[in-house]
């Protein structure tokens, strides 16, 4: 019996849905007023605020929602009550994940136009992504098969998948460099953005270990925030006050294989799953990685980048370090990556201010680092054993 994949052709689905409507709370003064040790808001207050934000853009008002899906923070039933919206239809999910269930819903005939919500007072909570209580010690079975050893946060883990990375590939911390600096490039030019002073490849490599091979602009901030989405079904989309950006492509492949050890990380990078990930996602969007205008990667940490370009076909493997230094993931460059400053720079938000960057370039509405001709957005997340992928189109 022959072991060749065979992929549902998943072409009739393609922009069944898009994204009308977006918000966040003002990111830059969360993150003043909490360093100065305000408590603006709890994570259903961010949700709220963004969420208002999200119908006024889309110029709909919260009774037209029957579908409310809701961030990994917040709980769903709690969240309806809060907004006072009454879906018939609803669910828990990350960024990514949310986008997916939302088309998968309106193609079901389960909700028409859905509200994805997402607020975290992760850093005037205080939340621990390291240590004994990493966000719920030995409730979070990622950290806890590797406590003994000292891997209680994603930052020991990722620092170990780019030590083997470079061993694997020679690319270097210099390398590394250019990411840091050219997503810091990009937020300079975001309003939005909290982190907009330009850095050097020189000041990235004078920063000190967090946990070495991974240097402070290797991390991703913490900050308080909120982000909302609304989408609907395709026909509903072109009656609406913005024009629409439709998802064009999903694709999902998981690494469930020794997924609660370290070796898909370390011995592969992701590479599979992401490989299997962009099969279904290019050719349910009917376009290849050259057709992209811009590249959206989940950057909790920079080293994802580079496994990213190699794995979504983007530069062949082992040449990530070529492609940032020759071709660029900077304003200017062959292929734009996280033109708001992504995580490292512009917001921590999980991945939820990805899609907004995404909508905003498809749109137009970037001012200075706007991408001229944008017309397809590939974001990507793979973390936990997972790789999950949208293509955005005007």
């Amino acid at each position: 019996m022959s072991s060749k994949k065979v992929y549902v052709d998943a072409s009739k689905h393609r922009r069944a849905a898009a994204v009308v409507g977006i918000g966040h709370t003002n990111w830059g003064q969360d993150w003043t007023r909490v360093r100065n040790s305000e408590k603006p808001n709890d994570s259903y207050g961010y949700a709220a605020t963004a969420l208002v934000n999200a119908l006024n853009d889309a110029g709909i008002t919260k009774s037209e929602i029957d579908g409310l899906i809701v961030g990994p923070t917040t709980a769903y039933e709690r969240m309806a009550e809060i907004l006072g919206v009454d879906p018939k239809w609803g669910d828990q999910a990350d960024a990514v994940l949310s986008v997916a269930q939302a088309v998968m819903a309106i193609e079901s005939g389960l909700a028409e136009t859905i509200a994805l919500v997402y607020g975290n007072d992760q850093r005037s909570g205080q939340i621990q992504y390291g240590g004994p209580q990493a966000m719920g010690g030995d409730s979070f079975l990622s950290y806890i098969y590797h406590a003994p050893w000292g891997l209680t946060s994603q930052g020991a883990l990722y620092a170990l998948t780019f030590q083997a990375y470079k061993n694997a590939t020679g690319f270097g911390e210099s390398d590394l460099a250019r990411v840091a600096v050219a997503q810091r490039e990009w937020s300079s030019q975001n309003p939005n953005a909290v982190m907009r002073k330009r850095i050097e490849v020189e000041n990235y490599l004078e920063a000190p270990y967090i946990c070495e091979p991974l240097r402070l602009y290797d991390y991703c901030m913490i900050n308080d925030g909120g982000v909302a989405l609304i989408v609907t079904a395709a026909e509903k989309a072109k009656t609406m006050k913005q024009k629409p950006v439709y998802i064009d492509g999903l694709g999902r492949r998981d690494l469930n294989s020794k997924a609660t050890s370290l070796e898909p990380r370390l011995t592969e990078f992701y590479h599979p799953a992401q490989e299997d990930c962009a099969k279904q996602a290019f050719a349910m969007a009917g376009i290849g990685p050259e057709d992209v205008d811009i590249l959206q990667v989940y950057d909790s940490f920079s080293v994802h980048i580079p496994l990213a370009l190699e794995g979504y076909g983007y530069c062949r493997k082992g040449e990530a370090a070529k492609f940032l230094a020759e071709s660029g993931v900077g304003p200017g460059g062959k292929l734009p990556v996280n033109t708001s400053g992504g995580h490292l720079s512009e917001s921590y938000m999980q991945g939820w201010a990805h899609q907004v960057e995404s909508v905003r370039q498809l749109r137009g509405e970037c001012g200075d680092r706007q991408v001229h001709g944008c017309n397809w957005v590939h974001y990507t997340s793979d973390v936990a054993g997972k790789a999950v992928s949208i293509i955005y189109g005007k």
